[in-house]
């Protein structure tokens, strides 16, 4: 008689199950994880693109400013190109900030470090996951706040 070695085919089977019903139930989940990585990577990004025209703006004493397009979902930092948000993130909300025409809105950044004041949101498609890239008019910091203003 032989030795019982190896596994029989209805245990593959089982596992193959098994393994196939996990995944259905993790990989949603890392698609969502992913997608709102995507949107605080898009903040984070906004928020550095700000710091570095506050910071110009007081080195080489000159007003830059920072004009977002809600309808084109960018933004585009002085004369520089004009940055596309990806495609699953969006500019949910703007607040403050100088209309600019055509629906743009601009924010300032003065040569004393000050900032025109406001607030942009980003989201998902969805609006879950939400992050906030917000201008102290004052202190002139720039911080990126998840959720609501």
């Amino acid at each position: 008689m032989k030795g019982n070695k190896g596994f029989s085919l209805l245990e593959l089977l089982v596992v193959m199950l098994l393994l196939g019903l996990s995944s259905l139930l993790v990989l949603p989940a890392m698609d969502r994880r992913l997608g709102r990585l995507e949107i605080r990577k898009s903040a984070l990004r906004l928020a550095a693109v700000a710091r570095d025209l506050r910071t110009k703006a007081v080195f080489q004493g000159s007003l830059q400013y920072l004009v977002l397009t809600p309808s084109d979902n960018s933004y585009q930092a002085g004369s520089g190109n004009r940055v596309h948000f990806p495609s699953e993130v969006r500019i949910a909300a703007v607040e403050g900030g100088v209309p600019a025409g055509s629906g743009m809105v601009q924010f300032n950044f003065y040569p004393n470090g000050r900032i025109l004041g406001g607030a942009i949101e980003i989201s998902g498609p969805d609006g879950a996951g939400s992050y906030v890239t917000r201008f102290d008019p004052l202190s002139g910091r720039v911080q990126v706040l998840r959720g609501n203003r």
